[in-house]
Parts: C-alpha cells; sequence; structure tokens
C-alpha cells in the first residue's frame, strides 16, 4: 500500500513467522469459496447517544456529549464513506461529534502541516508501521491508555499487537487489515475461454494466454499509482526468495542488487513485459489508477478491457462500484505460488492518538473492539484483524473465507514491505519504490537498470 517514515526500523512484529501456515489456509479456504451472494446492508445497532454499553454490544463507553473529535485518514469513496459509518456509531453511543479529515499521501506530510499550524487531528490512520515510528519520534504520538490496550489484548493476536508498538509502548490499533495476496477475475471472461485458476507462476502464464487467445487482454494494472506495483512484486519475491530474504530486504540487510531481487523483477517482466498482456500497456496502465483497474474489469460485459486484476481483499468496494457481484461475477484465486509456497502478504491502518483525551482515548477503544469492526466488515470490502469479530457478518462468503484464513493465520503472515520501508523509498509517489517500477513497467528489460536504481535510493533512504 502506501508507506513509512526516513527513521524507520522495523519493530517487533509478526513477520519473522514462517508464512506457510498462512499460505495453506487461504489457499485451502479460497478454493471453497467460488460462489457467494452479495453484500448485506449496514445493520449497526441502534444505540442512543448517553454513552455505556448498549444491548448487542460489548463495550462499554462513557459520556462524551459536548465533546468533539477529528479523524484523519486517507480513504475516499466507498471506503470512507463506511468508515463514516462507524463512527456515527461511536457518536450514537457516546454524545461525541466525530468529523472525518480528508487526508493525502504521504499521510505523515500531511500531518506534519497540521501539527506546524496547530490543528492537528486528534487521531490519524495510519498506514504503515514506520509511519508509527515517526509519529513517535517526532513525538506526535500519543500511548494508548489501559482502556484501549485491555481490548487489544482481548481481540487481535500477538502479532498484530507487536506491529503498533513502539519499543514496549501500545501507539496503534490495526483497525483495518489487507489480504495482499489475491488475483480477482472476471468469472465470465474465464468461462468463455475455457481457463481455469492456476495455482502456480507457470499456471498464471498459461491462463493468461488461454484469456489472450480468447480476444481480451489478461491483465489490468493500476500503475498511477505506484504502491500497486510494489505490491505485485512483493508476492512474488516473497513466494520465490522465501520469508528470510524477504525479512532482510524489507530491513536493507541485503541490497537491491541482489540475485534474489533479479530472479523476481525476471518474473515480474513474464507479465508486464509481455506484449498486449496489460490493458492499455505500459502508457495506459501508468494512467489508471487503482479504482479504474478493478472496475475496467468488471464492467464491458463479454468484453472488458481486462480478464484479472491483481489486489487485496479492498477491490471488493471497487466491484460493487462496477455492479458486479463477488462470488458470482467477480471470482479470486490465491497470488500462485512462484517458488515453494504461496504467498501470504498482509498491510493495514492502525489507529494514532495524536491529541490526548477522554473521547480520543475512548474512540481508540472502540476501534479496537469488534463492535466497530463487525460494522465495516458487514459493509464489503474490508477486512480486520480482530479475532472476536464473527466470521458470519462479512457479506458473502468469499469475503467470509478471506477473514477466516487471516485470523486462523495468527502471526504466520509478512506485512507489505514496502510499508515498512523509509517513507522516501517505500511510500512517495515519484521517487523511490514506486517510481523505479512504474519505470520498470515502462521498460522491463532493463533488470540491471532497475535494481541499481532500487539500491541507490534504498541506501540513501535506509541510510546504510
Amino acid at each position: 500500500m502506501r508507506s513509512t517514515s526516513s527513521t524507520y526500523r522495523k519493530p517487533r512484529s509478526a513477520n519473522r513467522a514462517s508464512a506457510k501456515t498462512a499460505a495453506a489456509a487461504l489457499a485451502a479456504a479460497l478454493a471453497l469459496s467460488l460462489t457467494a451472494c452479495g453484500g448485506d446492508d449496514d445493520k449497526s445497532s441502534d444505540t442512543g447517544a448517553t454513552g455505556g454499553k448498549e444491548t448487542g454490544t460489548s463495550l462499554t463507553l462513557p459520556k462524551l456529549n459536548g465533546q468533539s473529535l477529528q479523524v484523519a485518514a486517507v480513504w475516499s469513496g466507498e471506503e470512507q464513506a463506511n468508515f463514516k459509518k462507524v463512527l456515527a456509531e461511536f457518536e450514537k453511543r457516546t454524545g461525541a461529534k466525530v468529523t472525518f479529515v480528508p487526508a493525502q499521501d504521504p499521510i505523515v506530510n500531511f500531518l506534519g502541516s497540521k501539527v506546524a499550524g496547530g490543528q492537528p487531528p486528534d487521531i490519524a490512520m495510519l498506514p504503515q508501521p514506520g509511519a508509527i515510528k515517526q509519529a513517535v519520534d517526532k513525538k506526535w504520538a500519543k500511548p494508548l491508555g489501559t482502556e484501549a490496550k485491555a481490548e487489544l489484548a482481548k481481540n487481535y493476536s500477538q502479532g498484530w499487537q507487536d506491529i503498533g508498538k513502539i519499543g514496549d509502548t501500545q501507539y496503534g490499533v490495526y483497525y483495518k487489515a489487507a489480504n495482499k495476496s489475491l488475483i480477482w477475475y472476471n468469472a465470465k471472461v474465464f468461462e468463455n475461454a475455457g481457463a481455469t485458476e492456476p495455482k502456480t507462476w507457470d499456471e498464471l502464464l498459461t491462463t493468461a494466454q488461454t484469456v489472450y487467445d480468447s480476444g481480451v487482454t489478461p491483465f489490468s494494472v493500476g500503475g498511477a499509482e505506484g504502491w500497486t506495483l510494489t505490491d505485485w512484486f512483493e508476492n512474488i519475491y516473497l513466494s520465490q526468495a522465501g520469508p528470510e530474504k524477504y525479512d532482510q530486504l524489507a530491513k536493507h540487510e541485503i541490497k537491491w542488487t541482489d540475485p534474489s531481487v533479479k530472479d523476481a523483477l525476471t518474473t515480474l517482466a513474464q507479465v508486464w513485459g509481455k506484449k498486449d498482456y496489460v490493458a492499455g500497456g505500459a502508457k495506459g496502465a501508468l494512467q489508471t489508477d487503482f479504482p479504474a483497474s478493478v472496475t475496467q474489469t468488471f464492467t464491458g460485459g463479454d468484453q472488458p478491457k481486462a480478464a484479472m486484476v491483481y489486489e487485496g481483499d479492498f477491490a471488493q468496494v471497487n466491484i460493487q462500484t462496477a455492479k458486479a457481484k463477488v462470488g458470482t461475477d467477480a471470482k479470486v484465486f490465491p497470488f500462485p505460488k512462484v517458488g515453494d509456497t504461496a504467498p501470504v502478504v498482509s498491510g493495514g491502518d492502525a489507529a494514532v492518538i495524536l491529541k490526548d483525551s477522554k473521547a480520543a482515548q475512548a474512540l481508540a477503544t472502540f476501534l479496537a473492539s469488534p463492535d466497530a469492526a463487525t460494522i465495516q466488515a458487514k459493509l464489503g470490502g474490508y477486512l480486520s484483524p480482530n479475532k472476536s469479530v464473527d466470521i458470519s457478518v462479512y457479506p458473502n462468503p468469499v469475503q467470509q473465507k478471506i477473514a477466516k484464513a487471516l485470523i486462523e493465520s495468527g502471526d504466520d503472515f509478512r506485512f507489505d514491505m514496502s510499508d515498512q520501508a523509509p517513507q522516501a523509498f517505500g511510500g512517495t509517489p515519484g521517487k523511490g519504490e514506486w517510481k523505479a517500477l512504474q519505470d520498470f513497467l515502462t521498460n522491463p528489460k532493463d533488470i540491471a537498470g532497475t535494481q541499481a536504481k532500487l539500491e541507490a535510493d534504498a541506501a540513501a533512504a535506509y541510510g546504510n
């Protein structure tokens, strides 16, 4: 997704664990999940504004009548609208007034301008571990209180708690997770082409050729936003090079000129460098943002602009925008294994308090509860790392299986590599990894040049 601070130091996290269990769980779960119904409407509980614990909820909240909060996040469109429903529930239960503040990427820069102006939001949703580290280093972030930490301990695996820690202090509540090892496909196109779901990279290439021969471009790529390109690379690299190398590259303990990076780029070029495999070619892909990359896969009847689009579970929001039904019109398979095991790459957004108050602590506690996550889970396009959320509340069997696989994987996953990198390298439009991979999309033959550029930018950003 998006990325991190220039002062990043990798936190104690689940990244040290093997990805094999999660990969197996995800592959098995998704193999059973290819028929589904449409999404449910929001059925958040009917509660009052007097505070306290309401019927059908798990959490007691204080009375906050007359108090105001601001919550900043980079979310837009349906994602923002759905989160506002969660905030509305908090308002009803406490009497507080909560305002959503749209932020821009990179959010740390956005927050810096707010802090400098003396108007930071009360809570920011930070999409990288390193962004939390930077907020702490700049003395913006405030530690979570006893109630929020208790809610985290009750509802989250240790790995998800640790990702929100700096040292031994808990700062972040990972409210939203992402399973970023999925490829969505247009079911009608596959049916017409006689294509089947691949389990390996070689099978993916065969499937792509089958689709191409039927007259439909195989892949849609949202190259206008560099984070989508880093996600392609990370899944290939994790599966091909393995978890240990992944962790080393994430910390820049090995260089981007390492042969393992060459191997991953060579593999990636088998898709990006194949003539007419990417909708609009490289030029078109670089003008296509992520939402459009999804919607163009599921519009156009039997002749969409592409048959497949790679991205996480959150693509369901955009699939719904295209008026396609998940599990019927839009189906999904795990990112195929390139090496010994299929990859499981996760991302997430953490709530971090910037202005400490009773109201801010209450909202952080609410976001750590199943009460909050359940509201957004019902709406689709959302995945919670909260293990106390009932899997049945997700709106279709596909989403339920994805959520179940994430929870059952426990700490056996890898966090998005670019989200662990310094912001200057892994999370800034037009710079670092985003720009290098956009250039590579344009010229997939320049593997050595891409590696050299990646290493030069990484060395400057990490300082080593």
